[in-house]
């Protein structure tokens, strides 16, 4: 069986990003759901898989993460609005006996992601 999981680099001070809150919810036609609420440990990385077994489905997801609240526990001057705030990584799960990892790669000015495994 696969799993989903992910971690946080902050690029801004070249190391993880660690207690970024991290939310999950499956998206469909009729809403969100929340799924899983978790927090980064410190290695930037959530402790446990996000979805594995019966729970990894097809389907269409969404990590938001709490990068703006990260970097001003961090000490960053940041403006306010924040440039970056919550960070929404919108993603598909096609194969659930597969691995996917999706990270975000994170500044307080940018951010990116890529499917790992």
């Amino acid at each position: 069986m696969g799993k989903l999981s992910t971690h946080v680099l902050d690029i801004a001070h070249g190391r993880p990003g660690a207690g970024v809150k991290v939310a999950l919810f499956s998206v469909a036609p009729e809403g969100k759901v929340l799924l899983k609420m978790d927090m980064t440990n410190s290695d930037g990385r959530c402790s446990t898989p996000l979805l594995e077994g019966e729970s990894m489905k097809a389907g269409q997801y969404e990590l938001v993460f709490n990068a703006g609240d990260y970097f001003a526990a961090q000490g960053v001057e940041l403006p306010s609005p924040r440039f970056i705030d919550l960070v929404t990584l919108a993603f598909g799960i096609a194969h659930t006996d597969e691995n996917y990892h999706v990270p975000l790669v994170v500044s307080p000015w940018s951010y990116s992601t890529y499917r790992g495994s």
